[in-house]
């Protein structure tokens, strides 16, 4: 007699606990791990109270993630029997249940008000925008999730004061923005560090975003349609460590940055796909960036010779692009080698 799910003697399917469950005076036989061990050194999510939970339950990722029924199932049980995380058993069936429904239901799945509920987790990853309603927060007196650090995705119309309130400690958030004139105030996000935002096919306005002032990585793509000086505005953000523009976030001929203009921290800046032909700043305007990349920009002309006065510009990357631009790249690190500064690679794709 043998299990035909978990192919261990001794019973069948019907009873097979690593299918349907452990009963609550379960003892496993198993020894517990050292702390150098993978469950210690965060190797385990469930060691330190971390679930990344996929919508679509047929897609692979790498261990470590819950993207299939079986692998659910496998995780959760032997997490009841350690009695890492403080869930209950019946928020363990509640996940099964959204992963067997897909990522068609992501919404409604989010809106049971499961989730907000475990206040142990750190990482919530769902595919495709979720929406959460505040009247669902209220009827679950859902108040804080404090060691909640990373979301992917939130829609737009949640991004209120009263959703980030409950978030507040968050580290890391992906935005799908749905609606075109609505003011998003992130200020309250006070640890928040990266930031994506993304968007469907229409002009935006980067004046109704107000951002965090801890914010270090910020990726703005898939059709804004921002003119430069709306870009120039994020000067105004003290600690922007990686600027990322990428499928035409930005649509414009010419960025002209004025000599107030610095981006005082930027050490990387990456523009991917973003129509515009010139460029004018000076060495000034990134005075600390250490890493151009331009991918798919097939109409830049020039970048600024002056950034051969960048002494902290460790490379400059393109990637189809134009001759020109690949010609100004050359001058520029030409103009670095004649100063004694043969740190600078030049790298054309």
């Amino acid at each position: 007699m043998h299990c035909d799910y978990c192919s261990f003697k001794g019973y069948t399917r019907e009873t097979c606990y690593k299918l349907h469950g452990y009963p609550s005076d379960f003892k496993s036989m198993k020894k517990h791990p050292s702390e150098n061990s993978a469950a210690y050194t965060g190797e385990n999510q469930f060691s330190n109270n971390v679930m990344s939970i996929y919508g679509n339950s047929s897609t692979s990722q790498a261990v470590g993630h819950l993207t299939n029924n079986q692998f659910a199932q496998n995780q959760l049980a032997q997490a009841a029997i350690s009695g890492i995380p403080q869930f209950t058993q019946e928020q363990y069936n509640q996940i099964i249940q959204m992963l067997e429904k897909g990522s068609e239901d992501n919404g409604s799945a989010m809106a049971a008000g499961t989730i907000w509920m475990m206040k142990n987790l750190r990482h919530i990853h769902l595919e495709g925008a979720t929406s959460l309603r505040s009247d669902i927060l209220n009827k679950h007196l859902v108040t804080e999730m404090p060691n909640l650090q990373e979301f992917s995705v939130l829609c737009s119309t949640s991004c209120t004061n009263e959703v980030f309130s409950i978030i507040p400690n968050l580290k890391s958030l992906i935005v799908c923005d749905r609606l075109a004139n609505r003011l998003i105030d992130m200020s309250s996000l006070r640890k928040l560090e990266a930031l994506k935002f993304f968007v469907g096919n229409s002009p935006r306005s980067l004046a109704r975003f107000v951002f965090p002032t801890s914010l270090k990585r910020l990726t703005l793509t898939r059709r804004f349609y921002f003119p430069w000086e709306y870009i120039s505005t994020l000067v105004m953000l003290p600690n922007l460590e990686e600027l990322k523009l990428k499928n035409f976030a930005v649509w414009d001929k010419v960025w002209r940055l004025s000599d107030e203009d610095k981006f005082q921290s930027l050490k990387l800046l990456l523009f991917s796909e973003i129509y515009f032909r010139h460029w004018e700043a000076s060495s000034d305007s990134f005075p600390n960036l250490k890493r151009l990349v331009l991918k798919k920009c097939k109409y830049v002309e020039d970048i600024p010779i002056d950034f051969a006065e960048i002494c902290s510009l460790e490379s400059i990357e393109l990637h189809n692009c134009s001759t020109l631009a690949e010609d100004s790249a050359r001058k520029i690190e030409q103009e670095q080698e004649d100063m004694g500064n043969n740190s600078l690679k030049v790298y054309i794709l």
